[in-house]
């Protein structure tokens, strides 16, 4: 483990969850938080256009109110982002 994230691993998990999302749509049982699941489970059904409306709403938000936003706010947007785009992938296979 690299000294700069500290001596614990739980510092890295921090570090990766800040920046994006360790939950994966397609296996939602681990890594994902229970807001996480719940998002998938709502967004899962959803087409391609919705999934792009949702996509560009999401980074509206980040742009444009992510300076202005609480700390728990702005990671929840960027999860949702990251969860988003990997629905995305799913609906174009």
């Amino acid at each position: 483990m690299c000294d700069e994230l500290g001596p614990k691993e739980g510092y890295m998990k921090e570090f990766v969850e800040e920046f994006a999302t360790l939950c994966d749509v397609n296996s939602s049982d681990k890594g994902c938080s229970e807001q996480q699941v719940k998002f998938i489970k709502k967004w899962s059904d959803k087409d391609a256009d919705a999934l792009k409306k949702e996509l560009s709403r999401l980074q509206g938000m980040q742009s444009k109110d992510g300076a202005s936003m609480k700390p728990e706010a702005a990671k929840w947007v960027k999860q949702r982002l990251a969860l988003v785009k990997q629905l995305q992938q799913k609906t174009e296979l």
